[in-house]
């Protein structure tokens, strides 16, 4: 619901916002066709019509003339490797299994915690110019990830890694419960991150370390996010290990529950969609790495039709090639809409609430972002509504859903703090690390030679 202003001093405004087209993306889904927002510190104290808002105007710090643009809450990427922004096009037309090997080859001989860092900045970049404020990352050195996100202004969740081999960076898998508790305790109380772990998945992480994640995801009541039923292979590979598909051998572990976030989840049945229903658990739909890798389509409607939270992710540029959230969106609008030969398979709404409150839910924050409302953390976005393909503009909903993209975002806002404006980086220089990158690419392209 909106919020009424009228009982706000002026005075203490300290960002108002008028003149937007506001897709609140709250319980009611309510849109405003003239109104805007104010905000104190980091929080939004209303989200009302410009004629309601219009007594702030006079004491607030900061107004900002939206002149017609979209308001609506900040991006959700529920599921990313920012970090693999390295390796964006290295690897191409191979399944998943072959892909990952020549992967990993590349992270063995490549990463270490500057290159890391270097990659992880590179992707929030992206990530924040294409209108996201929160994303859930796994990636090697997760902590700086946590750093470059600190400097950029973006929130993140990431944590501790586990994987029963030799990782890519290099560490063995004797030390990751410390690795994940020595993240947990240098990041426990930053407003920007929210510490979780990380096993990469069943088929690479056997059942003693998983437990031992989930211990310490229980201990401190934090998230627990795996790979899941990702390809027909890992199905195979998991049921022969085993003796049971990937979400059963989970349940047995006691690991699905609604601290538990799966990506992928492409192949699944009945009993597993329901299984994962049941118990809460989260589902990060990633359509345009399922797509390019050739694992298939997640059967989205048979697990909102169940009931499951489902969030929407990028992958890594090196599956997906970029980051763009709005392809993510439009693929997720659309894609299974042809695919069932079903225009209302996935509705406009349903793909928009993956983007936002969906992945809020996910993140265990949704009382905190994933919409515009009066008491929220002010994580909100501008997008231009003047262009060619913006005009005309009937619904900002199904504008959002079919029509807008990365390069309409104009301002992007993270706890009340502005981290693009007019479309340009303010906390980051960018060209240091584009200088950097480029520096890499010989030793990137040697590193999968023969």
């Amino acid at each position: 619901m909106t919020s009424t202003p009228s009982t706000l001093e002026p005075a203490h405004i300290d960002l108002l916002v008028t003149g937007a087209q506001v897709l609140t993306c709250d319980d009611d889904r309510a849109m405003i066709a003239d109104g805007g927002l104010a905000v104190v510190g980091d929080t939004i104290v209303a989200v009302a019509t410009s004629e309601e808002l219009k007594p702030l105007a006079a004491g607030a710090k900061r107004v900002i003339d939206a002149k017609g643009a979209i308001i609506m809450p900040g991006l959700i990427n529920t599921h990313c490797h920012a970090g693999d922004s390295l390796f964006r096009g290295l690897v191409e037309n191979l399944p998943l299994e072959e892909w990952l090997q020549t992967v990993w080859k590349a992270e063995r001989t490549i990463l270490n915690r500057q290159t890391t860092h270097t990659g992880a900045a590179l992707g929030l970049a992206e990530l924040v110019l294409g209108g996201v404020t929160t994303v859930m990352d796994m990636f090697w050195y997760p902590e700086e990830l946590a750093e470059a996100a600190n400097t950029m202004g973006a929130r993140v969740c990431t944590g501790g890694i586990f994987f029963d081999f030799t990782g890519m960076d290099g560490f063995e898998a004797d030390r990751r419960v410390a690795d994940a508790e020595a993240f947990i305790d240098r990041f426990k109380d930053n407003p920007l991150i929210i510490p979780a772990v990380f096993p990469h998945g069943t088929y690479t992480v056997g059942p003693e370390s998983l437990k031992a994640a989930w211990d310490i995801a229980e201990r401190h009541d934090i998230l627990f996010c795996t790979h899941a039923a990702e390809t027909r292979t890992e199905q195979t590979t998991v049921s022969e290990q085993y003796g049971r598909r990937v979400i059963h051998h989970l349940n047995e572990l006691g690991m699905l529950s609604p601290r538990t976030v799966l990506a992928h989840c492409v192949h699944v049945d009945d009993d597993e969609i329901a299984l994962m229903a049941r118990t809460g658990t989260h589902v990060v739909h990633n359509p345009v790495s399922n797509l390019k890798l050739g694992s298939g389509i997640a059967p989205v409607p048979d697990m909102i039709a169940a009931g499951i939270n489902i969030g929407l992710g990028t992958d890594g540029a090196i599956s997906g090639n970029d980051l763009d959230m709005w392809l993510a969106l439009r693929l997720a609008a659309t894609l299974h809409n042809g695919a069932r030969e079903d225009a209302t398979a996935v509705t406009s709404q349903a793909a928009v609430d993956m983007l936002t409150r969906n992945g809020a839910a996910a993140l265990g924050m949704a009382d905190q972002i994933g919409t515009l409302e009066a008491g929220k953390l002010a994580d909100f976005i501008l997008l231009d509504a003047d262009a060619a393909h913006c005009v005309p503009l009937f619904d900002p909903l199904n504008h959002v859903a079919y029509a807008a993209s990365r390069s309409d975002v104009v301002d992007v806002f993270v706890g009340g703090q502005q981290i693009v404006r007019d479309r340009q980086l303010v906390t980051m220089d960018m060209a240091d690390i584009r200088a950097e990158v480029r520096n890499l690419q010989p030793s990137i392209l040697a590193s999968i030679a023969d």
